[in-house]
């Protein structure tokens, strides 16, 4: 295959804190490391929260795979509710030509079927409940619809009602998605109806059926004695709830031992059957009214909900203190920095927060963004991972393909990594990769951490551009937009400084002030344009000869000022000088009908505590209204 170089097999797959995605990815995992393999497990959430959005940015973390660069592939869509992102893997797949395991699928023939004979067993627990309970009406909670698995239960179910000549009564018939909300619901429907209780429930899976048997014993409805439930997968809870569950138990484990299995063995040169079948067989329990044959080992019913409660705790603690340390950071440098002291707790090997290139770019309206604003569908080009944790050493990479996946690749085999979305609602910010840990298995927070991560990073984001949003209004507020130089607002607010620093060092302080002459007479003859146009170059004009140490500005309509502090009263004379050798340079440039014409008044004085800022304003004032009566006229003439 390789030589000596590990096999790189991707695995996809949703919702890996349920039981049976955790025990089909624990076989998975004992057979990689048996054979030295490494396994890169990209998983999403979605389905989860009945959010739309929410989902969106879930499965995007299937279109980060590239299965080209990838040896073979093991694929659990029957895990992924959504069919369009079911059809898009497979398609995927097989335009790499990769050879690929599915499980409990024979919709493309390409792949490895590695199935578990859904159909026997549900046909057999309904024969059960049917024959020795004497069930006559019955009702059925089915999963995802199009799912193979599902649809397999479904039609066992309608085939064993039939060969009992019993009628299936549509509305005993539910939809579900294998979620236990689908339990609570379809068992709220069967009470509001006021009718009598079915003889028994049938559910597609564990999950459903329990909840199904908490809403009816909130009810005071007792299963199994006013009516039978049945479930399917024979998880944890199933075992040890009371009453103990009927249902189905599946070789999961064999089942993701054999799908890894079956494609290391095709990567050596090894022929494989395209499908391989394995048994299920009910279990049959008190929820149907059988007494079990099984013995309760209460040792390790103990030991094992004192670990989950004990992981329950610890799950939690890290949450809330994390939650605490990232609400305080205002930057992508601080977040990180926060996230670092947090990370060994998740006891693995590495991690790494992996950003698109344009995560902190402002969010737009639909059908209004810029495409390249932020991501939805795929990822940026180039990424960055602003925190690295490799066995507690803290690093970064700031670029890196996102074809490539791993800002730092495995260099050894026998690593499990997995690979979880970053988003905010259905907007793409980057991914995580654990590696080597069963935090995102066994955790049942692993979804709450990641999503508050993500949501501490559109607070950073939002606060990014919140500040530019204050920084840029702070601009207009001072700034006059027509002529490009402070207006009133932000020449009283420098001056005020000036004068302030004055008083205290007892340094000198000019005060300027320029008033236009015959803007009324341009804006009547040659339009408000014109006006305009004459405002902007006279501001230029006393932005130039006022240079880089004074302060600016139009003080309001066809007036100017400006301010400079630690000059000597020759200042005065040689601003109006320059003033009016600039004047005259423009107004050859322009070549304007009209000429260009200004009034200024400046003196300069030491600032002394009985001093007003305004009263040096209005003295400024007062000078240039003095020059403006001795000139000949306030209006501009015409050229000749």
């Amino acid at each position: 295959m390789h030589g000596s170089a590990p096999a790189q097999i991707a695995v996809v797959v949703a919702g890996i804190d349920e039981e049976y995605q955790h025990s089909v990815l624990e076989g998975v995992i004992a057979c990689a490391k048996q054979n030295n393999i490494n396994i890169s497990c990209f998983t999403a959430f979605g389905g989860v929260l009945c959010n739309s959005q929410y989902d969106v940015g879930e499965y995007n973390i299937y279109r980060l795979i590239s299965f080209s660069s990838f040896d073979g592939a093991i694929l659990l869509t029957n895990t992924i509710s959504d069919r369009d992102q079911r059809e898009e893997i497979v398609g995927n797949v097989l335009r790499s030509g990769i050879p690929a395991a599915v499980l409990d699928s024979d919709a493309v023939p390409q792949f490895y079927n590695i199935r578990i004979n859904n159909y026997d067993a549900m046909r057999d627990l309904v024969e059960h409940v049917i024959t020795k309970h004497r069930a006559k009406r019955l009702c059925f909670i089915a999963g995802t619809s199009g799912n193979p698995e599902a649809d397999s239960r479904k039609q066992a179910f309608l085939e064993a009602m039939a060969a009992h000549q019993l009628p299936v009564e549509q509305d005993l018939m539910f939809e579900g998605s294998f979620r236990p909300a689908d339990g609570a619901k379809a068992a709220d429907a069967l009470l509001s109806t006021g009718r009598p209780l079915p003889d028994a429930i049938i559910c597609a899976n564990d999950a459903m059926a329990l909840e199904a048997m908490r809403t009816l014993e909130r009810h005071g409805i007792c299963v199994p004695d006013d009516i039978l439930v049945t479930g399917f997968d024979n998880t944890y809870y199933a075992q040890y709830h009371y009453p103990a569950l009927t249902t189905v138990s599946r070789p999961l484990y064999d089942a993701g031992f054999t799908a890894c299995e079956t494609v290391f063995r095709v990567l050596n040169g090894e022929k494989c059957s395209r499908d391989r079948a394995m048994d299920a067989f009910p279990v049959y329990r008190e929820s149907c009214g059988c007494i079990s044959s099984e013995e309760t080992d209460i040792r390790s019913y103990k030991q094992q909900t004192y670990e989950l409660l004990n992981s329950s705790r610890a799950g939690v603690s890290l949450l809330n203190r994390m939650t605490s340390a990232l609400a305080e950071a205002e930057t992508e440098d601080e977040l990180m920095q926060a996230l670092s002291g947090f990370l060994s707790e998740l006891e693995c090997d590495s991690c790494a927060i992996c950003l698109c290139d344009n995560w902190q770019q402002a969010f737009h309206e639909r059908g209004t963004e810029d495409d390249n604003s932020y991501c939805i569908i795929g990822y940026t080009e180039e990424m960055s991972a602003p925190l690295i944790w490799d066995h507690g050493e803290i690093g970064c990479i700031n670029r890196f393909l996102s074809r490539d996946m791993y800002p730092v690749p495995p260099l050894s085999g026998g690593n499990i990594s997995f690979f979880l979305p970053l988003h905010f609602r259905e907007r793409c910010l980057g991914y995580y990769i654990i590696t080597n840990s069963d935090f995102p298995l066994r955790s049942a927070h692993c979804h709450s951490l990641m999503m508050n991560i993500a949501n501490s990073m559109e607070n950073v984001r939002k606060l990014l551009h919140l500040n530019n949003a204050v920084r840029e209004l702070d601009r207009l507020y001072v700034i006059d937009p027509l002529c490009g130089i402070y207006n009133r607002n932000g020449f009283i607010r420098l001056a005020d400084q000036m004068f302030r620093h004055s008083l205290e060092t007892g340094d000198t302080m000019m005060i300027a002030f320029i008033d236009m002459d015959g803007l009324k007479y341009i804006n009547d003859n040659y339009g408000h344009d014109e006006g305009d146009f004459a405002l902007q170059r006279l501001a230029s004009v006393v932005s130039d000869v006022c240079g880089s140490k004074a302060v600016c500005a139009r003080f309001g309509g066809d007036e100017f000022i400006a301010a400079a502090t630690g000059v000597t009263s020759d200042a005065c004379i040689t601003l109006e000088s320059d003033f009016r050798l600039h004047l005259a340079d423009v107004n050859r440039v322009i070549g304007k009908p009209y000429t260009l014409s200004a009034s200024i008044g400046a003196f300069v004085t030491k600032v002394e505590p009985e001093m007003k800022l305004f009263s040096l304003i209005a003295q400024a004032d007062q000078i240039m209204y003095e020059q403006k009566k001795r000139k000949k006229t306030s209006r501009y003439l015409r050229k000749d």
